[in-house]
């Protein structure tokens, strides 16, 4: 148990040292190849558009039909469960869900292609050339996933509404024009979704890389560094879930409650 805490917390040091490289990287010039950002983008973006239209898809078709079916049952009403399914997809399920997708599929590939060059001493290589591994592999995956993690979170919430009316239509007879109601998302939930869209794209770079960048012991160390990632990215992930949505209900979005 004290093993697997000292090795937590020299996790943890070298993902806040990762992170200051990074914010120091961002103004670097020079530190980055040309086209090196938009590689990162199309590998973080385009590549996850499948995996996350799959997955918050099924996550719309289920809470839909499980709410209309509850609804049913106590009521019969259902002429609110498009506006409080989009308003939770909003400020919720759609960029946290799309960033747990993320810390699976993008975290694991950022700590096993880091892991990689880090077990078979090309780290090093780059530091005995004066370049620092930090800035040239590390911040243009963290401006890619800046990019396009709100972007794909934007997709996967639209993604999730048609899911879920056609799912109101064809399972209750919901006319979607009824479903489709977005007076009750406001300013206070698109600003939620904002800050943790970008916060997710963020924190999954900065965790999984210094999970890379701490990798030892050859192909197991490779192995061992891509669990960790997905791990802690997922971990960090809710732990902002939580903090954030606890700073909007108390502060922008008062008014809504």
């Amino acid at each position: 148990m004290i093993a697997t805490l000292t090795e937590e917390l020299r996790h943890l040091r070298l993902a806040l040292m990762v992170l200051l490289g990074t914010v120091g990287g961002l103004a670097a010039r020079g530190a980055r190849r040309p086209g090196d950002v938009r590689r990162q983008c199309l590998e973080i973006g385009n590549r996850s558009v499948l995996f996350v239209s799959t997955t918050l898809g099924f996550i719309g078709m289920v809470l839909v039909f499980q709410t209309c079916l509850q609804v049913n049952r106590v009521t019969g009403d259902l002429s609110q469960v498009g506006a409080e399914f989009v308003k939770i997809l909003v400020h919720e399920f759609g960029p946290s869900l799309t960033a747990m997708m993320l810390a699976t599929r993008v975290g694991a590939g950022i700590a096993a292609e880091v892991g990689s060059m880090t077990v078979t001493e090309q780290v090093d290589a780059l530091r005995m050339s004066n370049v620092d591994p930090v800035r040239y592999l590390i911040v243009p995956r963290f401006l890619a996933s800046i990019l396009m993690t709100p972007v794909l979170a934007i997709y996967g919430v639209a993604v999730a509404f048609v899911i879920g009316t056609l799912t109101a239509w064809q399972s209750f007879g919901v006319n979607p024009r009824i479903f489709f109601d977005l007076s009750r998302v406001g300013g206070g939930d698109l600003l939620t979704f904002a800050v943790k869209s970008l916060a997710y794209g963020a924190a999954i770079p900065i965790m999984s890389g210094a999970s890379g960048l701490g990798a030892r012991g050859g192909s197991v160390g490779v192995g061992a560094a891509t669990t960790r990632a997905v791990i802690s990215s997922s971990f960090v992930v809710i732990l902002l879930d939580f903090l954030i949505s606890s700073l909007a209900i108390l502060t922008w979005q008062s008014g809504d409650f």
